[in-house]
Order: structure tokens, then C-alpha cells, then sequence
């Protein structure tokens, strides 16, 4: 096989996905393997150079493959490094070089990391809704919220490798949330899954309001957003309070960087018939008259199952 191909690797704190990419954005071979069943960097990365070389056979890519990119949580663009990844069983508080040793393992491959939101973006610009945009801000509404940031055309690393934690922005000035970063008020704790899941513990708490949220015992951002399918008032709220929170922290956003779009990606966002029209009024309301109307909120066309390999594999390219 002629075409080159890249290789996308996104790592996550549980499972680690890898696949084989080509040109068009077609994944010709993956598989998972386990993240958390690792002490150590060394086993973890020989268990991942066994699990390319066996997709790479599979996808009948020997000797094309350009380049393996590779998305990680405090990965390091300039350095390679993942930095301090507390939640990576094989990661603590130290800087690991890991393009560096995988790279070696895969016998000189050349590796190119970046955090996992940073890989979201690039993929979005390289395969998905954000193609052809040149200026827009990437967010992921996971379990805690990500962002990456183009501006010309190019993502935001900062001098330290670091731009970009929207996430860890402030959206509530007094009394806010606790974060698990130290800060308060941070907008992961009310615009993430497990922040909407706090909402609606909170209010069920506040209100007596009915609400078929009532009857379950450890309530997810899935279970508020099933109750709001079924027209639960509560669990609408819920969504309108949350995508108000969204746009007023969209609208500064705005102002920093004046993207054409805010692209909208992760599990929550699947709630978007729910989230689409709080988050406009917010953002619109809360934006200088300049950008008002102008920048528009669009959703990921990337197939949730391959959505990480391909932002992963993105970095690959440039290799």
C-alpha cells in the first residue's frame, strides 16, 4: 500500500484507543486496551507498541504509516512530555517523556502529543465541522470540560505548552463550586456531566418541585437528560441553567479570541436540542453588540466511536 497513513492514539484514565487513519479520515484498523492495569510507564507503552504493530499488520500499512499522534491528559506539544497526570494510573506527579519512549519502542516512529482537547480541535479542523475554519474554539463537555483554542489556523499552546483551560475559567464569582483543581467557581462544576448531575442533586434538595429524577438513587447527567426528553420541568430547567451558564462564559470567550464558531463536542452535548437556545440567548445577550449574532455554536459531525482516534491522529499529519 502506497498511501500514507497516520496513527491516532487517544489515552484516557481508563482505556486507551488506537487506530489506524488515512488521508480521508478513515479509520482502517483499532483497537482499546486497558490504561488503568498499569503501575508503570514502561509495561503500559510496550503493552501499546504491541497493540499498534498488530492494527498497523491489520490495516495493511507496513511502511507507510507517517506518523503517530497522540492526545493525552497534560500532554506537552513542546516537549512530548505528559506532565503531573494525576488521574493516570502509570502517570503521578512527575514529567514522563513519552513521545520520546514511544517512539523508541516503535523503532524511531516519529510521535507528536498534545493534551486531549488540543486533538480534539485539530481533528475537528482536519476532519469534521470546523474544516475550512481557520479562527474557533473547540469545547469538550465530558466529565469535565475541555477546550482547545485555534486562532489563524493554529491551535494555542502558550509559551509553557499549557492554553487553553477554559474549563478552569470562572463562571460563578461567589460562592461557587469547589473544583478538584483548588479553584472555586470553575466552569467545569456546573457545565460538565458531573456538574449537571450536581445541579439536579441540588435542586431536588432546594424544591419540591415533582420530578421522576426523584426516584433515582445516583443520578447522572444521562439520567437528567432522559427525564427532560420525557418533558420533565425540573430536568429542562436544569439544562436552561446550565446552557446559561455556558454562554455567559461563551461570551468572554468571544471576546478574547473573536472565533468564527464554538464548536461543541463530548457526552453532554448530545443534550443539545436542551442546551442550543440557553446557550444563544446567554451568549448573545452577554456579548459586546460587535460579535452579537455573529458566531455560530455548532456541534461535532465526527462519529462519537472514532471521534478520539481521528483528533488524536491529526497531529500525525504534521509529522
Amino acid at each position: 500500500m502506497n498511501e500514507q497513513v497516520v496513527i491516532g492514539i487517544d489515552i484516557g484514565g481508563q482505556t486507551t484507543k488506537c487506530g489506524v487513519v488515512d488521508a480521508r479520515g478513515n479509520v482502517l484498523a483499532q483497537t482499546v486496551i486497558r490504561s488503568d492495569t498499569f503501575t508503570e510507564v514502561e509495561p503500559y507503552i510496550a503493552s501499546v507498541a504491541d497493540a499498534l504493530k498488530k492494527i498497523i499488520a491489520d490495516a495493511d500499512v507496513d511502511g507507510s504509516v507517517r506518523g503517530i499522534g497522540v492526545g493525552a491528559p497534560n500532554g506537552n506539544y513542546y516537549t512530548g512530555d505528559i506532565e503531573n497526570a494525576v488521574n493516570l494510573t502509570w502517570g503521578g506527579s512527575r514529567s514522563i517523556h513519552f513521545a520520546k519512549m514511544l517512539s523508541e519502542a516503535m523503532d524511531g516512529m516519529p510521535v507528536a502529543l498534545t493534551n486531549d482537547a488540543n486533538a480534539a480541535a485539530m481533528g475537528e479542523m482536519t476532519y469534521g465541522a470546523a474544516r475550512g475554519m481557520k479562527n474557533f474554539i473547540m469545547i469538550t463537555l465530558g466529565t469535565g470540560v475541555g477546550s482547545g483554542i485555534v486562532i489563524n489556523g493554529e491551535v494555542v499552546y502558550g509559551h509553557d505548552g499549557f492554553a487553553g483551560e477554559l474549563g478552569h475559567t470562572c463562571a460563578v464569582r461567589h460562592n461557587g463550586r469547589q473544583c478538584n483543581c483548588g479553584k472555586t467557581g470553575c466552569l467545569e462544576t456546573y457545565a460538565s456531566a458531573v456538574g449537571v448531575a450536581r445541579t439536579a442533586r441540588e435542586w431536588l434538595e432546594l424544591t419540591d418541585e415533582p420530578s421522576s429524577l426523584r426516584s433515582l438513587d445516583n443520578i447522572s447527567s444521562k439520567d437528567v437528560y432522559e427525564a427532560a426528553k420525557g418533558g420533565d420541568n425540573l430536568a429542562i430547567k436544569i439544562f436552561d441553567f446550565t446552557g446559561r451558564i455556558l454562554g455567559e462564559s461563551f461570551a468572554d470567550f468571544i471576546e478574547f479570541s473573536a472565533p468564527e464558531a464554538i464548536v461543541l463536542f463530548g457526552g453532554l452535548a448530545r443534550a443539545k436540542e436542551f442546551l442550543t437556545g440557553p446557550i444563544e440567548k446567554a451568549m448573545n445577550a452577554n456579548v459586546l453588540p460587535l460579535w452579537r449574532g455573529k458566531v455560530k455554536l455548532v456541534y461535532s459531525i465526527l462519529k462519537e466511536s472514532d471521534a478520539a482516534i481521528l483528533g488524536a491522529s491529526a497531529l500525525g499529519w504534521e509529522l
